[in-house]
């Protein structure tokens, strides 16, 4: 096992190798300048050295140190240091680990050259100013230019400014920075100076030529891009972390789930924004990954299989950051991505939610508030504000502002008042307020915030609502005690999915849509006068979620979502096979059947025979209602009705 390791840095990879590595061995780095030493980490276990060195020290150096590995991760254009490294490596017999850096894709409309003089004899015959980001080392190399039209990016050290000024460029041209760069702050560099051409090594992604390169191309600059030399003897950094793991112990990477806020980079945490610039890499939607401007490779993947593929793709992603838009904790992917990442290091950073932005914006709270996301997901709207005196949506895909405003008015909410929040915390942010009627007709941004007061919200409902409430007509309906009886027996939760068969008024399908309020109802029913009476009650009690199905059982059963729970009021003669279908779509479905005739009970008791059921219950049950006559109260009986629970069956027919 190597145990003492020599690392030639100087790059974006060494550095991250010398980090991945101070740990795990007894590790020295070797870099070109000071500045480079200030770049690395402290341990306890580096050793930094910063002289260069030729292939006769180099070999004297090994020797010395006993090293049992050498990794050579300096830059691709530095040839002479790569040979005298593996010159002074066979000497003393020491294996030499090449890490090679992966180079950009050719770019339409580029110039690609060989070298610094080839670039330099481009620019000659060319009018506008120039941004030379190939460093100082080399910024002699471009005598016989005008200089006073030419921009130099280098490292913020005296040597390199102090080269630069020897190469007759002008203390004011010169750009001392440590990159790399993001996309964003070459566009302002190449803005700033009115450039109309920029010279770059390909230097690959790590080295930023991606984000110098689309900066130019978008700004009309011309890129001269000095091509990387070819390189073929060597490992890529993914491949190389690979074999060093087998060889150390590394330490596991680490993965960050970041809540960035509503879009503003002022919305990110202190935290969030340190651990930004200090990950290897960005993984998020694109949207939410192009609002930070990072000059960090990005992937644009959010869904976890695709998160975990590229971790595991890119062994060199060590401190990965997965960015999500407003908070983690609040309609969030954290959830799941947390399952995925299951063996990883995961650390959960909380963001500003878009909610808790808004509120402040209006000065209300939104502790006393129902909280909905319509972002690829289905949520009761209409029961949220029927039923709380303030709602907060967040709005996205199909669901927009206009759509539910519209379906607001469907149930009569008119009048409620809308605010909308757009654009949040960014500089075109826009707020806006009216009637639900008033917005909608109006266009908002697909990405919003909405708040509604309704201050003539309903605080509950009751199980066993009053006949009289409902819409009738001389169709049937389940009197208020037997629904209350069968609702019991039912035993719903609140997302539940329901099948009512002969639903007749739709009383029971009202009540069971109002107790399953995440859930979804099926009122089932043949009958054209009650399908009318059911989608009048429907819009009444304000029960988005429940669908009305004209026809007959079991036919009209067949597209329908898989049931939890069913409630037989009618059957129209085909019991037997509507509870064979009920326990083909669900073995575990809970079966309630309300029944009046001997010949009904009758058939029930030979189906629970026939399909087994593991639990079965009869309630028989006598309703009288006082009714006054003259100076009297008398009762009144009702038909006596049998209550049916059947749940679990075998599912055979």
């Amino acid at each position: 096992m190597s145990n003492k390791i020599c690392l030639f840095a100087g790059t974006t990879e060494g550095r991250l190798l010398a980090e991945l590595l101070r740990n795990a061995t007894e590790l020295t780095v070797c870099v070109a300048t000071d500045y480079g030493e200030k770049l690395l980490d402290k341990a306890d276990n580096i050793t930094v050295h910063t002289e260069r060195m030729d292939e006769k020290e180099m070999t004297e150096f090994f020797s010395k140190n006993g090293f049992d590995l050498i990794i050579d991760a300096t830059h691709p254009f530095a040839k002479e240091v790569t040979a005298n490294i593996k010159a002074a490596a066979e000497k003393n017999g020491i294996r030499v680990m090449r890490v090679l850096r992966n180079s950009g894709q050719e770019v339409q409309g580029a110039k690609y050259v060989s070298c610094v003089k080839e670039a330099r004899d481009f620019l000659k015959g060319k009018k506008g100013n120039i941004l030379i980001t190939t460093g100082s080392k080399e910024i002699s190399s471009y005598e016989g230019l005008d200089m006073s039209r030419v921009w130099a990016r280098v490292l913020p050290s005296i040597q390199s400014i102090v080269a630069c000024q020897a190469a007759g460029i002008e203390t004011s041209h010169i750009i001392a920075a440590q990159g790399p760069f993001s996309y964003g702050a070459n566009v302002e560099q190449l803005k700033m100076i009115n450039a109309k051409y920029m010279v770059t090594k390909d230097s690959g992604k790590n080295g930023g030529s991606d984000n110098k390169i689309s900066a130019a191309v978008d700004s009309c600059v011309t890129a001269v891009i000095i091509g990387q030399p070819a390189q073929t003897d060597g490992l890529s950094m993914d491949e190389a972390i690979c074999e060093l793991e087998k060889m150390l112990p590394i330490p596991k990477r680490k993965i960050y789930i970041i809540g960035i806020g509503p879009g503003s980079r002022n919305m990110l945490t202190p935290e969030a924004e340190k651990i930004l610039n200090e990950c290897d890499a960005v993984l998020g939607a694109q949207s939410v990954v192009n609002s930070l401007n990072t000059s960090k490779p990005t992937y644009y993947e959010y869904m976890p299989e695709n998160v975990l593929k590229v971790l595991n793709d890119n062994a060199s992603i060590r401190r990965a950051a997965v960015v999500m838009r407003g908070d983690t904790g609040f309609f969030s992917g954290t959830k799941k991505l947390i399952e995925a990442l299951k063996g990883q290091i995961v650390e959960v950073v909380p963001g500003v939610c878009s909610v808790s932005l808004l509120a402040a914006r209006l000065g209300v709270s939104w502790d006393d508030a129902a909280l909905l996301s319509v972002h690829g997901r289905e949520q009761n709207i209409i029961y949220a504000v029927n039923t709380n005196k303030k709602t907060f949506i967040l709005i996205g895909g199909e669901q927009t502002v206009k759509t539910v405003c519209k379906k607001l008015c469907d149930y009569s909410f008119d009048n409620v008042k809308i605010t909308v929040g757009e654009r949040l915390s960014l500089s075109d942010e826009k707020i806006t307020s009216g009637s639900a009627l008033e917005l909608s007709n109006k266009d908002f941004d697909s990405l919003a915030v909405m708040y509604i007061e309704n201050p003539d919200a309903k605080s509950k409902f009751c199980c066993g609502i009053p006949d009289e409430e409902f819409i009738r007509g001389e169709v049937p309906m389940t009197k208020s005690e037997i629904r209350a009886v069968s609702m019991s027996k039912l035993a719903l939760s609140k997302d539940s999915v329901v099948w009512d068969i002969g639903a007749g008024t739709g009383s029971v399908s009202v009540e069971c849509a109002l107790t399953s309020f995440d859930g979804k109802v099926f009122a089932i029913e043949k009958k054209s006068e009650a399908v009318e009476l059911i989608r009048k009650n429907k819009i009444k009690f304000c029960t988005d979620n429940l669908t009305v199905i004209e026809g007959t059982a079991p036919e009209a059963l067949k597209d329908l979502q898989a049931p939890t729970h069913a409630f037989i009021g009618g059957s129209s003669g085909n019991l037997r096979e509507i509870i064979s279908v009920l326990l083909k779509r669900n073995p575990d479905v809970r079966i309630v059947i309300n029944t009046i005739t001997l010949e009904s009970q009758s058939e029930v008791s030979e189906i629970v025979r026939e399909f087994g059921f593991r639990e079965f219950e009869c309630v028989s049950v006598n309703v009288s209602r006082s009714h006054k006559t003259g100076n009297y109260n008398l009762m009144i009986s009702q038909n006596p009705v049998c209550v049916f629970v059947l749940h679990g069956g075998a599912g055979r027919e």
